[in-house]
């Protein structure tokens, strides 16, 4: 997930401004200009602000006048300091004030470029961070604290390993919630303060997969216009999940291997050692032991990673949780749609309580969110559901079973054919294929 960052340059000298907002949008930002203080807080109150860059000196309300007012009206914007050297011990004042740096004029282009970007990338931390902490803290009491003895086994692991600095593998079928145990594992250790990163491994080529984890330096590699900080240097200090490990490539593998056992890496096409302190969490839906017979998995970095283990159970396997689930989704889905809706009919439940859930809680979700939009009454149907249609008239020959499933799955997928056809275990030309032979069509 990216955030989108927007600057504002805030400069009585009009060379300045442009410069700087020219030189900012070719590096793909979007830059908002102000002449003024007066100017920079109508431009923060309308548009709003990620990042401010200020200049100390200015006529009427000056930079640290102006960093006290839009602490105000943006509490969580970053400012950095424009300064001259005759004015440096003002920019020092406005650091101990709050500010996230201060640079002295005149500039040092590629300077103010990593200043800049190592602020965006600080923004988009908290900005993830801090909506990963609210999923966790609506979801959790449904999704992962529910009263099933399987979801409790879950609790108890994650309790017993969150305080250590363990590596941690969750394994489970797609869609049984593995980023928000991570996500709790992170929140009850002792890192909690410190950045959760994100990487889906199964989602990137393999260049594009070490660009995003390791970094690269400008010229790497074609298109590789200015040097790029990876996910595990963003996760220093904090936690490092990878989703899907189990389609990581074996070269990739190897150089992961190496970051986790000597807690130093290389960006790609550098030769700078940089030290790196993280805690690894890992997920995948496949059998690596599977995968390490088969020789498609690096054994060394299997054990590496396997150090302690949270198997999560599908959906299937704690059907006692569903009416909650259901409940918890229905009240979320209800309130974002503005519907007034109180419940489910008894045939709704039944549906819900007989379905194998091959998508898992995912699925669930999903099905729920369908019937809201479907309901026009005051309670769920079970002729919402696209899973529940009349038995008496059901088609039992193979093809119209291989059509329910592959259905089912792309809903629970959200129709990524992609990851459908991972979970359905064949190519995505094949599932394509099948699509078209069914007259299945993405929604």
């Amino acid at each position: 997930m990216t955030m989108p960052v927007r600057i504002l340059v805030v400069d009585d000298e009009q060379h300045i401004r442009n410069s700087l907002a020219t030189w900012f949008r070719e590096e793909g930002y979007d830059v908002g200009v102000a002449a003024s203080g007066k100017d920079a807080l109508a431009a923060v109150a309308r548009e709003g602000t990620n990042i401010l860059l200020v200049d100390i000196k200015m006529p009427g309300m000056d930079g640290l006048e102006l960093q006290r007012k839009v602490r105000e009206l943006a509490p969580d914007a970053t400012i950095i300091i424009m300064t001259a050297y005759a004015s440096v011990e003002t920019a020092v004042q406005a650091l101990k004030e709050g500010a996230y740096d201060y640079i002295v004029k005149p500039f040092d282009p590629e300077a103010v470029s990593r200043l800049v970007r190592k602020a965006a990338e600080r923004y988009s931390l908290l900005a993830e961070n801090r909506a990963l902490r609210e999923r966790i803290a609506g979801a959790s009491p449904a999704l992962i604290t529910s009263g099933s003895p399987a979801m409790a086994k879950v609790i108890e692991l994650v309790d017993q390993v969150a305080p250590t600095d363990t590596n941690v593998l969750i394994t489970g079928e797609s869609g049984t919630g593995k980023e928000l145990v991570a996500h709790l594992i992170h929140a009850k250790s002792t890192r909690r303060f410190g950045p959760f990163v994100v990487e889906n491994c199964g989602a990137l080529a393999e260049g594009v997969l070490e660009s995003e984890l390791f970094g690269h330096e400008r010229g790497a590699f074609t298109g590789a216009v200015g040097r790029h900080r990876g996910k595990i240097e963003m996760a220093n200090e904090g936690t490092l999940f990878l989703d899907e490990i189990g389609d990581v490539p074996p070269k990739v593998q190897v150089d992961l291997l190496r970051v986790v056992q000597e807690r130093e890496l290389k960006r790609v096409g550098g030769s700078e050692t940089i030290k790196v302190d993280f805690r690894l969490v890992t997920a995948t839906h496949r059998d690596l032991e599977a995968e390490v017979a088969a020789g498609r998995f690096r054994d060394d970095f299997y054990f590496r990673i396997n150090v302690f283990q949270i198997p999560l159970p599908p959906l299937r396997e704690r059907s006692g949780d569903v009416p909650a689930l259901a409940e918890h989704f229905l009240q979320q889905f209800a309130t974002q749609m503005n519907r007034r809706i109180s419940g489910f009919s008894q045939d709704a439940m039944a549906a819900l309580m007989t379905y194998p859930w091959p998508g898992n809680v995912r699925e669930l979700a999903n099905a729920i969110e369908r019937a809201v939009v479907l309901c026009r009454g005051d309670r769920i149907e079970a002729s919402h559901f696209p899973f529940a249609g009349p038995p008496a008239s059901a088609d039992h020959s193979l093809a119209a079973i291989e059509e329910a499933h592959i259905r089912q799955m792309l809903a629970a997928c959200s129709y990524n054919v992609a990851q459908a056809a991972r979970e359905l275990d064949i190519d995505r030309v094949t599932l394509y294929n099948k699509m078209k032979k069914f007259g299945i069509e993405r929604p």
